[in-house]
């Protein structure tokens, strides 16, 4: 059966267009309201500024940091679902072929990766992305840990106990925000990216 012009061009289903927007609010609200909650300790040394967290108190930011906990899990339980099932997630991303991935780590520091077609990674773009779904798994284990201590003896054993969870859950949120800095300003010199996980195509 022909496909049609507009179909060929379709970079992005809906699906993941939904999941996409939904994981960066959530993401959103989980790194601000958790910057309020690491300010009632301040366990680094320095504080987060006030205007650039959410929930007033930590009462309040421990409601957004955990009603925004629940929307990144199903939204992400969701999106891992739905590649498995479709094979998307072998197709995007894998294999990692360690010299092409050389190649392409040498022409992003000279500014020259291509991006001729975005319905296709290339091999920084499949790492990075592994890495944010290993990153938000490693955010949630770490975080149930905090969340619920008692409850999951093994896990925070496993950890390294309670204080090294806070530790990790810092990090890896700190990870989680670099590399957000590094895809919005991917996406500033492609702005074709942003019209395609808006539009689709």
């Amino acid at each position: 059966m022909p496909t049609s012009a507009s179909e060929s061009k379709t970079v992005h289903p809906v699906w993941l267009r939904c999941t996409h927007w939904l994981n960066a609010l959530a993401v959103v609200l989980l790194v601000t309201s958790g910057w309020r909650i690491y300010n009632a300790t301040a366990f680094l040394g320095f504080d987060i500024p006030r205007s650039l967290t959410i929930g007033g108190w930590l009462g309040g930011a421990l409601q957004w940091h955990f009603a925004a906990m629940w929307l990144l899990v199903a939204n992400g339980v969701l999106y891992l679902l739905i590649n498995l099932a479709s094979g998307r997630l072998r197709r995007q991303f894998f294999p990692i072929a360690p010299r092409q991935l050389l190649r392409d780590v040498g022409a992003a520091l000279r500014g020259k990766l291509s991006h001729a077609d975005p319905r296709h990674y290339n091999s920084v773009q499949r790492l990075a992305y592994l890495f944010v779904m290993l990153d938000s798994l490693l955010l949630v284990l770490s975080g149930l840990v905090l969340w619920k201590s008692v409850q999951f003896p093994i896990l925070r054993d496993l950890l390294g106990g309670y204080e090294a969870a806070r530790y990790i859950h810092f990090y890896a949120m700190a990870a989680l925000c670099a590399f957000i800095v590094v895809h919005v300003v991917m996406v500033a010199l492609v702005p074709r990216t942003l019209l395609a996980m808006l539009r689709g195509r």
